[in-house]
């Protein structure tokens, strides 16, 4: 859902002193006129602010029917999605020839750019009248990203769940998925998604009533993105940026976002780069690898990822990928993802070529870090935890393990 708006401009209007004018109010008369101008105007601001309640779910009309809610209370959590923020590197970028903006995708819901997706896919299914709670069961094959959005989604539309997911991806997916309701299913982690994909098409033919979502090749992923992300963007840039970068899993975020900007006014200069991971640089012509970069390089072109309007790929390994990431938690305050940081290093290698001095960048960082706290990413502060647990007195280590008792029930040291 976009938010906010354009500030009304304000026009200060002076006339010049009068001898016939009236005497001039006193304090309390002012004070007291003020008041009934504001209440007056507080009156009509609120009715502007206020629109009727969603009503597409039997929860929503039951509790919201009868009132209208402020611009910023929404009858249900899957009305957040969208209008995330956009944020400029500074450290980072600070030898660059072109300023880089970062579409913060972390700050959804359920924390990534696949919220987006996964609202509008049921949503349609939903429209096109495939699907309905209580008798459908969802199945989709996911890396956890696209997982985690339907699960929330479908939660909260009552429906039944099941992912498939490499076994790789990490264990914070996993219970995620879970705590939601969601039952999944791990694949082969050395066959990558075309593992899960086999999976969740096999749980398909022998699932009563199942329905497959199918992110790689749902019109309504590209379709989300030209709608909502793509505009964005451009509105919140003024048209003024001349390159966008997005990593690619299922293409549906550079295809959506590019075919829109590229449609505005001016945007016919706009470059598109796509992202992948070094080690499994498919779009580049190149087979299919084993990476850790959870999110982006499927092993496969993805029918949703349409390369005429991609103008150029760039492969970024693992190792950067999670150095930058590491760098952007550390030197600009921004949490995120593995892939996150394999689409700033393709940005900064963008923003860095003298051809680009003066050009603005935006970058898309799909997702929140918490989720990658078990991977590679953060695996030096594991170490380092476990050395610091180590090096305590035991009984120090003994309380963090079982919690400490309450200050009125230690014992005197």
């Amino acid at each position: 859902m976009a938010r906010g708006g354009g500030l009304a401009s304000k026009r200060l209007h002076v006339k010049a002193a009068s001898a016939n004018q009236a005497p001039r109010p006193t304090k309390m008369q002012q004070n007291k006129q003020h008041n009934q101008h504001h209440q007056h105007h507080n009156h009509h601001q609120q009715q502007r602010r206020t629109q009727p309640a969603n009503t597409n779910t039997a929860a929503a009309t039951s509790v919201f029917a009868a009132t209208s809610l402020p611009e910023k209370l929404v009858p249900q959590a899957s009305e957040l999605v969208g209008g995330t923020p956009m944020v400029y590197l500074n450290k980072i970028s600070k030898d660059c020839k072109a300023r880089i903006a970062c579409k913060l995708e972390g700050l959804n819901p359920c924390g990534s750019v696949k919220d987006r997706i996964a609202k509008r896919m049921l949503d349609q299914a939903e429209m096109d009248g495939t699907i309905s709670p209580g008798r459908t069961t969802l199945v989709e094959a996911t890396s956890g990203n696209t997982g985690i959005g339907l699960a929330f989604i479908a939660a909260s539309k009552g429906y039944r769940l099941i992912l498939t997911m490499p076994e790789t991806m990490s264990i914070e997916r996993r219970v995620l998925l879970r705590a939601f309701g969601a039952e999944l299913v791990l694949t082969r982690g050395e066959i990558g998604m075309k593992g899960a994909l086999d999976k969740a098409e096999e749980l398909c033919a022998t699932v009563p009533d199942a329905y497959q979502l199918c992110q790689f090749e749902n019109p309504a992923n590209p379709a989300v993105h030209y709608e909502t992300t793509g505009p964005e963007i451009w509105r919140d840039t003024a048209g003024t940026m001349k390159h966008l970068v997005c990593g690619v899993g299922t293409g549906g975020t550079i295809t959506g976002c590019t075919r829109y900007c590229k449609e505005q006014p001016g945007g016919d200069n706009l470059k598109a780069y796509a992202v992948e991971p070094a080690e499994s640089a498919v779009l580049s012509g190149k087979p299919a690898g084993a990476h850790s970069i959870q999110g982006i390089g499927a092993g496969f072109v993805p029918k949703n990822y349409d390369q005429s309007l991609v103008d150029e790929v760039v492969p970024v390994s693992t190792n950067d990928s999670l150095a930058m990431a590491q760098r952007l938690a550390i030197e600009e305050g921004l949490l995120v993802g593995i892939s996150s940081g394999a689409a700033v290093c393709a940005a900064l290698e963008i923003a860095s070529r003298e051809e680009n001095a003066g050009d603005l960048v935006v970058v898309v960082l799909p997702s929140f870090g918490e989720r990658y706290l078990s991977t590679p990413l953060f695996q030096n502060l594991w170490v380092e935890d476990d050395k610091t647990e180590q090096s305590m007195p035991t009984s120090w280590r003994t309380a963090k393990r079982i919690g400490v008792k309450p200050l009125g029930e230690r014992e005197s040291l």
